[in-house]
């Protein structure tokens, strides 16, 4: 495959004949920021090493060392709004390609091995969230920052937020970036190895003597990925910040529970995460906490499901294009949110994002 295609494949042979596939986002320049060709590409090739009874495992990392993956392209989605109106197919068609994505990794029936260093985020917690080996490293910066879009953790957000309980509630109500230790913490990561040990995972992978019950695989890896793990890392954000954060998520409702996380604090990371949702879209921030509220009592294909639903109303509705506009079209920096308060956000109005647009789900056989 060219050198210049949005993905790269290739695979390594391993000392009993086994295969080691390997899927590589090729967009150094954007952060390899996810985009339908991407998608339309990794998913047949997935299907296929998954049918392959050669390949024991597969490992999708990122061109570059500054990002696995900063998100999915939604400046795509917002450019095609405002050229074609709110019924362009845009968004349909790239968030139910995403999700389909997202959705085969968490049921891979083989080991999946994510290599998550530099920034990982929106999208690329979405490829990341399902596999069955997450390494983050030293430089790992992750988060959900849709907030700051106009949108909402989406990618299985619902699923995997609710499952962290109230740190997931403030990781997404305020765009919070976590490292590597905060990684392993809440389970984003299974393992933290350092940034230059790549080629070296990649090469003791095609040494390994792979048993003949595929079963025995995951615990394979994993042994070989404990004897590279990283001895000290940096501590957590989420750690250091644990009793503010527990104190400013006791709220009983949204308006309170907002008016906790914006409250300035000594601590520069929390401070920021503050400042954050106080920039951010007050409809996003109905949409976390009602998000977060439901995700634990949603099957994983429902979340998605539900999420699609969400994602193509939030094109049809202002806050979304309009913080994509702003953020990484026109670049002024300056989203004008509709409605502009938190306390002007209604349940109608919330209600409204979750009326599905199909007579039959686009993703209703996950």
């Amino acid at each position: 495959m060219s050198s210049l295609a949005p993905v790269l494949f290739s695979e390594l042979t391993s000392t009993n004949g086994k295969k080691i596939a390997i899927a590589q986002l090729n967009s150094e320049k954007t952060l390899n920021s996810l985009n339908l060709p991407m998608i339309e590409l990794l998913y047949p090739q997935l299907q296929q090493w998954a049918n392959d009874d050669n390949v024991v495992a597969v490992v999708l990392q990122g061109a570059g060392e500054k990002a696995f993956c900063a998100g999915g392209d939604v400046k795509k989605i917002c450019v095609a709004v405002r050229e074609h109106g709110i019924d362009d197919k845009t968004a349909v068609d790239f968030f139910s390609a995403e999700y389909r994505l997202d959705y085969l990794i968490h049921q891979f029936a083989k080991p999946f091995i994510v290599w998550a260093t530099g920034f990982v985020m929106g999208g690329g917690i979405g490829l990341l969230a399902g596999a069955s080996h997450r390494i983050v490293t030293e430089t790992s910066r992750l988060a959900m920052p849709e907030i700051t879009i106009g949108l909402y953790p989406d990618v299985g957000g619902s699923w995997f937020l609710a499952r962290l309980g109230k740190i997931g509630l403030f990781l997404g109500m305020t765009g919070a970036q976590i490292n590597a230790a905060d990684a392993l913490q809440t389970g984003f990561a299974s393992h933290a190895l350092p940034s230059s040990a790549r080629q070296q995972v990649l090469e003791q992978l095609a040494l390994i003597e792979w048993a003949k019950d595929r079963q025995q695989h995951p615990q394979q890896i994993s042994q070989l990925l404990d004897q590279l793990a990283l001895k000290e890392l940096p501590q957590g954000q989420l750690a250091l910040a644990q009793t503010d954060i527990e104190q400013r998520t006791q709220a009983n409702n949204l308006l309170e529970l907002y008016q906790q996380l914006i409250q300035p604090s000594s601590n520069t990371w929390l401070d920021k995460a503050a400042n954050t949702l106080k920039r951010g879209s007050p409809t996003s921030a109905a949409l976390i906490y009602r998000q977060w509220q439901q995700g634990s009592e949603q099957s994983l294909a429902d979340c998605f499901r539900q999420e699609l639903t969400l994602s193509v109303q939030c094109a049809r509705h202002p806050d979304f294009i309009e913080g994509v506009r702003a953020l990484l079209v026109d670049k002024d920096q300056h989203p004008q949110w509709q409605p502009a308060t938190i306390e002007q956000v209604t349940e109608a109005w919330l209600d409204g994002h979750y009326q599905s647009l199909w007579p039959e789900h686009p993703l209703a056989d996950l």
